[in-house]
């Protein structure tokens, strides 16, 4: 099977997807626009606070986490599928990671490479089981992710009792939660930027991101040209979990706590921000720049109402209405792309003429 003929399955059986791409390329210079204007509200609301560099540094830092996980959503998404699990799988990555670091002692680089190891090994763990569930036993994403929602999280007040831990190496806080390259650069950031980095090359210059398309698209054409769907329903997950622990450490690192109550919002921000970067929720369609950008939208509210003296929770509000309006939006798009590929095929109707469009 090669990638031309897998190319040529899809866009033969699913000729909105083109068009629908572009869209959403558009949709995300669209919301860079959007997030430009918002920031300049709040700057005007709060010029002494909102544009200064420590206000920029915790907007960038608390963005990083999200972007990790976004990643691997976007690529989740894109396949047609859903993953809630995020901010559980987060918080139980953190959790055993912590537990082995303690357990292993020290507070130095080595102490935070077996931290690193465990966390991505126990999200990899997670979304392996999520991507079997789904592929092999054929139960929905949704019903799937909202189990390991539950047991993840359940795990994770199991392993402590119900209490944060607080005893992350302090290197990992340090040098990388709090640290600096060049400059005043975050340590989080540049992370998060590798990681995102990754993802775009991943997507957009490789087989695995072409049969990612490929399957969000039109999985039964995949299956027509020998793509192997359900073993790379497996892999996307595993990705995405894989991601979800690395944002486990990376978030211990730097509330210098596992956050076992601070994550129930988590899937909501993310889902939000790849919807609203213009990834569609219906599959197919969808980018790791638009999921970048659409994941600050959320941050930016939440930090602009809390220095506006507006309650945080509005927040959600806010970037549930945008997923809602989202939706529906793409909604309209995906018809009026389905409508401009339809043929206007002339048929001899019962008083002689007339056109159906759409007939065969």
């Amino acid at each position: 099977m090669s990638v031309t003929q897998v190319a040529q399955a899809v866009s033969a059986e699913d000729a909105p997807a083109g068009k629908l791409q572009r869209i959403a390329r558009l949709q995300g210079l669209q919301i860079l626009v959007l997030l430009a204007i918002t920031v300049t509200i709040f700057t005007v609301l709060r010029p002494e606070t909102f544009l200064t560099p420590f206000n920029i540094r915790g907007i960038v830092q608390n963005t990083a986490i999200y972007a990790v996980l976004g990643v691997g959503m976007t690529f989740v998404i894109i396949t047609g599928g859903i993953d809630l699990s995020v901010g559980s799988v987060l918080v139980f990555s953190g959790v055993v990671a912590d537990k082995v670091m303690a357990a292993y002692g020290g507070q130095g680089w080595g102490t935070v490479f077996i931290g690193l190891i465990v966390a991505c090994a126990s999200g990899l763990g997670w979304g392996l089981l999520n991507g079997v569930l789904i592929a092999k036993a054929k139960v929905p994403s949704l019903v799937v992710t909202l189990g390991s929602l539950s047991a993840a999280l359940g795990f994770a007040q199991i392993l402590t009792k119900g209490l944060d831990l607080r005893d992350a190496p302090r290197t990992l806080v340090n040098k990388v939660g709090f640290g600096n390259i060049v400059g005043q650069v975050p340590t989080i950031a540049v992370i998060s930027a590798v990681v995102v980095l990754a993802g775009v090359v991943l997507l957009h210059r490789t087989r695995f991101g072409l049969y990612t398309y490929a399957i969000g698209s039109n999985a039964e054409a995949g299956r027509r040209v020998g793509l192997k769907v359900d073993r790379h329903l497996i892999k996307v997950y595993g990705l995405a979990g894989l991601l979800a622990g690395f944002a486990g450490l990376l978030n211990l690192g730097f509330f210098q706590s596992t956050t076992i109550g601070g994550q129930s919002n988590t899937p909501l921000n993310v889902i939000a921000g790849v919807a609203i970067g213009g990834t569609s929720l219906f599959g197919g369609v969808g980018s790791i720049f638009g999921t970048v950008i659409g994941l600050f939208i959320p941050i930016v509210l939440q930090n602009g109402f809390i220095q506006v003296n507006v309650q945080p929770f509005w927040q959600q509000v806010v970037v549930g209405a945008v997923l809602v309006a989202v939706v529906y939006v793409d909604q309209l798009r995906r018809a009026a792309a389905v409508r401009g590929t339809k043929p206007r095929i002339p048929f001899v109707s019962r008083a002689g003429r007339g056109t159906r469009e759409g007939s065969e």
